[in-house]
């Protein structure tokens, strides 16, 4: 178990092929790992490949459903089928099904935890899907909220290009508070912490 702090970075609402890229092209710069949350309906045959290189390069694809509607209205059957495609469409494409998944909205009932078989994962954010919020603001929101073993949440959205200039100032910020940037298994593994499915996660040490 390490000592040092370490934190995960992640998006959500991808794949895209310029937002997304663009953060890929920070974290190679910074050579840091992050956690891409997906769309399975945003998956074709260009996402693909930039999922293909978010996982040369040490990433993570997890699961944010197939079509990012609420979850909580739907029946058992329609919830499997939201999970199942996602996670089909991501082993398919890197070799590798998801292990954790971050519902819509954050909205989740005990249907869904019954359901979905994988550990929930939440975070803290910084409302970075509201054009209002600016790349400054976000960097600043995040790094208030920063600690070791939790989870940051923002958004690689088409077009989100706030959260790409914010990003570029939270790693070198959170790097020189004494950071390690993690994937979401790696944050789990190196605390020490078997994630539980169904149960949600904001930092490993605390779930409900």
């Amino acid at each position: 178990m390490h000592e040092d702090k370490i934190i995960a970075l992640t998006f959500d609402d991808g794949p895209g092929i310029t937002t997304t890229v663009q953060i890929l092209d920070i974290l190679q710069k910074y050579d840091v790992p992050a956690s891409f949350f997906v769309v399975g309906n945003n998956i074709s045959s260009q996402t693909e490949e930039v999922m293909r290189r978010a996982v040369s390069m040490g990433c993570e694809i997890q699961n944010h459903s197939r079509t990012h509607r609420d979850m909580t209205v739907m029946t058992a059957e329609e919830i499997t089928e939201e999970i199942r495609f996602t996670s089909d469409r991501v082993r398919e494409a890197v070799g590798k099904a998801p292990e954790f998944f971050r519902p819509p909205y954050i909205a989740v009932n005990d249907l869904m935890r019954q359901t979905v078989g994988l550990p929930f994962i939440q975070g803290v954010g910084a409302e970075d899907y509201l054009d209002e919020v600016s790349a400054q603001e976000r960097c600043d929101r995040i790094i208030a909220q920063a600690g070791d073993g939790k989870v940051i949440l923002l958004h690689d959205k088409e077009g989100n290009f706030r959260t790409v200039d914010a990003v570029e100032m939270i790693i070198p910020k959170l790097k020189a508070e004494g950071y390690r940037f993690v994937t979401i298994s790696d944050l789990f593994k190196e605390k020490g912490i078997t994630p539980k499915v169904g149960a949600m996660y904001t930092t490993v040490f605390e779930e409900w």
